[in-house]
């Protein structure tokens, strides 16, 4: 299967929008990560893939009155950016295998048997979790399993 481009996850997280300045290499994702995303990185994610702010907050094990404190400092820390792309990464590899961002999103609220039962979402919390659903994701693509 192959990577999620930087640039799909780029633009999950509202790209020129949101950073003002071009991200094209991981070398350069990787500097505004250590740097901590901009507040409307989270919300252009939110609106996006049409998640509630409860879905991504449980997805990268983060409270919600945090995202409010990040909220009102307009930037996330590199913890929680660095778990911001880990959701964008998963969402834009869905959308990518799945066809329309409208499927990725049903698909990563579903239980998944291929998963324990329990929905891609919830796995989102940890990277190996994270790698779970992209090994699903994989499966699917080359049609071993639907």
């Amino acid at each position: 299967m192959a990577r999620t481009p930087v640039g799909a996850i780029v633009e999950a997280l509202g790209g020129s929008r949101v950073w003002k300045k071009r991200i094209t290499s991981l070398a350069d994702l990787k500097r505004e990560i250590r740097a901590g995303f901009p507040f409307p990185a989270f919300l252009t994610l939110l609106e996006t893939f049409a998640l509630s702010q409860r879905e991504i907050c449980h997805a990268l094990n983060l409270t919600e009155r945090t995202m409010a404190r990040r909220k009102l400092k307009k930037r996330l820390t590199a913890d929680e950016s660095d778990k911001l792309v880990r959701l964008a990464r998963i969402a834009a590899l869905a959308a990518e295998v799945l066809g329309t961002t409208e499927k990725a999103i049903r698909w990563l609220r579903r239980q998944n048997r291929a998963l324990g039962n329990v929905t891609p979402l919830a796995l989102l919390d940890t990277e190996v979790g994270a790698r779970e659903v992209e090994e699903t994701l994989g499966r699917i693509e080359h049609g071993v399993y639907g």
